[in-house]
């Protein structure tokens, strides 16, 4: 009898670890579909009712933005998202996960745009924005996923989001671990990740220990400026990604993607390619992340390359950095520019009160222009921002 009860118990662990490796798979994707290293720090609040495990997680800067030159301004605005999540288990090989992302970004940054310069993407009362960035949607995520283990390492699923993230590019900025301390976009964020704000998302995937296999259809134009609405349309466009996660520190992947007409003010498609390796270990979490755009009207080949980093030192101090290269042809010059963004910053947690991780920190931003861009920008641009952070987390 013993030795019966004994082969009882270690069924059900392994019936438990079977069902935990379904659970946690969905758990640790950041952007609807994407995923930071396994071991990136996750901040968020859970709790259990009934058969179902719910998590909230979430983020707000308030900020001052200062911007120098002829085509510098300033602003006091926050960023922001909250997410929640509902998951369910049946048996010991299928997991089910609904999630809703919100920004009230709409409402705080005002005039839909704050001042970055050198930004471009989108348009703000129908004029395309150059040296400011969007606020993002009220509903940047509404997503369901089923995800069902076949055997030991073998996991397929579907995806389903009237508003997600389609399979095609690194984790988005808002959401990045190496991101973590840094409130303004990336000025490559429209060669990398903008689709992670995207309509009609159909998803299918296949997990094989470390790796992971997707392809995504999706309608491909980025949201309109009405940003408190869901908007809609056909699957027009589609992508393919691919992981691979050689430890819980790491996660690398490729990914390319088609894109029809994404912006609404340029004529032609956009074909999008994607390569970025993360890597977190102890809080210190780094990416390298590099992106094109091929523009099928202009037949331009347009690059990005990105490398940021957060670091923690003594538990509440956090350094950070970022550094940009990206091609630029939509700027107040006509022609392909070549701009260098280069940040360094820190910040400091004050201390956790009701759940939410407060800090105060600033960052520092020059640049590198060709010359040709001087007259219109100055000969030393520069930009800065100081703001308080909040995060949910638990106490």
């Amino acid at each position: 009898m013993r030795k019966i009860a004994i082969l009882f118990l270690l069924a059900a662990a392994a019936r438990a670890q079977m069902m935990s490796d379904v659970a946690m798979a969905l758990m640790n994707i950041a952007s609807g579909t994407a995923q930071n290293p396994q071991s990136a720090p996750m901040p968020m609040l859970m709790t259990s009712f009934g058969k179902w495990d719910a998590m909230l997680m979430g983020t707000a800067f308030l900020v001052d933005t200062q911007n120098s030159g002829p085509r510098g301004g300033d602003k006091l605005y926050s960023t922001n998202w909250f997410m929640g999540t509902v998951q369910r288990s049946w048996g010991m090989h299928d997991t089910f996960q609904a999630e809703t992302m919100l920004s009230l970004e709409p409402a705080t940054i005002t005039n839909r745009r704050y001042p970055l310069l050198f930004q471009t993407g989108e348009t703000a009362y129908g004029v395309p924005l150059v040296d400011a960035q969007h606020p993002h949607d009220f509903v940047m995520s509404l997503g369901f996923h089923y995800m069902h283990q076949v055997s030991d390492g073998l996991m397929w699923d579907l995806y389903f989001a009237p508003v997600g993230d389609p399979a095609l590019g690194p984790v988005a900025f808002p959401h990045r671990a190496s991101a973590a301390e840094l409130p303004e976009a990336t000025l490559s964020h429209h060669w990398q990740d903008s689709t992670h704000i995207a309509n009609e998302v159909v998803t299918a995937g296949m997990t094989y220990k470390k790796f992971r296999a997707e392809a995504s259809g999706f309608y491909g134009a980025e949201p309109n400026e009405n940003r408190w609405n869901i908007d809609s349309g056909p699957i027009d466009s589609w992508s393919a990604r691919v992981w691979y996660f050689p430890s819980s520190n790491w996660a690398a992947q490729v990914s390319l993607g088609r894109l029809t007409k994404p912006e609404k003010t340029e004529p032609g498609d956009q074909v999008r390619s994607t390569a970025s390796v993360s890597y977190t270990r102890d809080g210190w979490s780094t990416s390298f992340i590099w992106g094109r755009n091929h523009d099928t009207a202009t037949q331009h080949d347009l690059n990005s390359w990105l490398v940021e980093s957060v670091l923690p030192v003594r538990r509440r101090n956090f350094l950070t950095g970022r550094i940009e290269v990206v091609d630029k042809d939509e700027l107040t010059v006509p022609g392909i520019f070549r701009i260098g963004a280069y940040t360094i910053g820190y910040t400091r947690d004050i201390g956790t009160f009701a759940h939410l991780q407060t800090g105060i920190g600033a960052n520092f931003t020059t640049y590198s222009i060709p010359d040709s861009l001087r007259p219109a920008y100055g000969d030393r641009p520069l930009g800065g921002n100081v703001y308080l952070r909040f995060r949910i987390r638990k106490s």
